[in-house]
């Protein structure tokens, strides 16, 4: 009977630990879905805030002849219609047909555009996040590359991109490579830079018990990296590439600039600018729809880490 009392006192702790992590398990898509819906929510706050900044400054720029009000100072950007057009006046441009000899819409022909450049900003992601891990593992794992490497791989982020960009496309071509290539390599080279510093102090952010435990079982080094550092780093290494996926956008939309491809966002922003004076607000959709798309590439990241460390948050 004693017996019997001890077992059942035993189970106990051991149901309600159970209970307990089948109702943390339920409650996972439930803190995915509302982190997800967080992150929307603060989009469109971000959203609805700049259209109401840009829609007041024009008002209050029309209202005082563009000067900061009760002052004789003039504003830094006029607030006429050619350098600042009604949010209404751009979106209705998106909706008008992208030119006289056809019936597709401006917005599906950036929309098109840009599914070019978000691709190359997705080659140059997964190669510079690829490189960005290998860097970091080795500056962490071999200490003398921490000093003689790492000072250059800042050093190399100081380059102008108009002025590197243009080298790449050059180098690309003489190897007979397409100009996307250049472009993926571009973005690459803007991804790479965050992901390896970020990714290098979530390696370095282990605990100390544990680095301990690891070092009295002597576990090898591969097995602590592996098995400690790497879940460790999991948060930095999606803060590196959220911050590599903006840096890659925008990569690709300068090396298409460059690159003359004739394809991308960026060379349809180029072409509006071109034609601004017979249309201003197209310049200013074009711009517009390079900043959405940014925006969803950071975003599609910020679901992906949602997912990962879904059970950590828990």
């Amino acid at each position: 009977m004693a017996l019997r009392e001890s077992l059942a006192y035993a189970e106990t702790p051991t149901r309600a630990v159970a209970t307990n992590a089948a109702k943390a398990k339920q409650r996972q898509p439930r803190r995915v879905s509302r982190q997800v819906a967080r992150s929307a929510a603060v989009v469109v706050g971000i959203l609805v805030g700049a259209v109401a900044l840009w829609e007041g400054y024009k008002a209050m720029g029309q209202l005082t002849g563009d000067v900061i009000p009760f002052t004789s100072i003039p504003l830094p950007v006029s607030s006429s219609d050619y350098a600042m057009p009604h949010i209404w006046v751009i979106f209705d441009a998106l909706m008008q047909p992208a030119n006289a000899g056809t019936t597709q819409s401006l917005l599906v022909y950036y929309l098109d555009q840009t599914s070019v450049t978000l691709r190359e900003a997705g080659y140059g992601l997964v190669i510079g996040a690829l490189i960005g891990v290998v860097l970091a593992v080795a500056l962490r794992e071999v200490q003398f590359l921490t000093r003689g490497v790492l000072p250059w791989l800042v050093i190399s982020q100081t380059i102008p991109l108009v002025a590197l960009a243009p080298i790449i496309v050059v180098w690309a071509g003489s190897a007979g490579m397409p100009s996307w290539i250049a472009v993926t390599v571009i973005a690459a080279y803007l991804a790479f830079f965050p992901v390896t510093v970020n990714m290098l102090t979530g390696l370095n952010a282990i605990d100390p018990i544990h680095d301990e435990f690891m070092q009295s079982i002597n576990a090898p080094r591969w097995f602590t990296l592996l098995f400690v550092r790497f879940p460790t780093a999991l948060p930095n290494l999606f803060t590196g590439l959220r911050l590599a996926a903006t840096a890659s956008v925008i990569g690709a939309i300068v090396g298409e600039l460059s690159a003359g491809t004739g394809l991308g966002i960026g060379r349809a922003i180029l072409t509006a600018a071109y034609y601004y004076s017979n249309a201003p607000e197209n310049l200013f959709a074009a711009v517009l729809i390079a900043s959405l798309a940014g925006v969803v590439f950071v975003q599609v990241i910020t679901i992906v880490e949602a997912i990962a460390l879904r059970k950590r948050t828990n």
